[in-house]
């Protein structure tokens, strides 16, 4: 299997030249990189305010068929993932079923900032009152 080992962001002006494939080949990287390990939440920002801890303990698994599982030992969590593109922006889309809380409020589509082999970035701008959440994984 192969890893993604180049990052992938935006500059600070908002360009696209993180050298995706308007293809979809970077996004197919991506998925081969989300199923290969366990991954934990190391930050959570919500509107500004810190809700990492929220996910401390819990290990995500991306499985091939696109469910997503997140499990501390006591509590499990079945979500499910997907990939695509939003305006040549590689996205990740998660979705769990809670209907409030910490699972909840990660169910959305992220655009991808970084994404190595060991870091997913991701960013959510609300299209409500357009605030800002930040949401990084890191492989155990």
């Amino acid at each position: 299997m192969s890893l993604m080992s180049s990052t992938c962001s935006l500059d600070d002006d908002g360009n696209d030249d993180d050298g995706f494939d308007d293809d979809g080949g970077s996004i197919a990287q991506i998925d081969n990189t989300v199923v290969d390990g366990k991954w934990n939440v190391i930050d959570f920002v919500e509107d500004g305010t810190d809700q990492t801890y929220h996910f401390n303990n819990f290990e995500f698994t991306f499985n091939t068929n696109g469910t997503l599982i997140a499990a501390n030992g006591s509590t499990t969590k079945n979500g499910t993932w997907l990939t695509g593109t939003d305006d040549s922006t590689p996205k990740l889309i998660l979705n769990f079923s809670d209907s409030s809380g910490p699972f909840e409020e990660i169910s959305e589509d992220w655009h991808i900032e970084t994404a190595t082999s060991t870091l997913l970035e991701l960013r959510h701008v609300s299209g409500g009152d357009g605030s800002v959440d930040l949401l990084t994984f890191a492989k155990n």
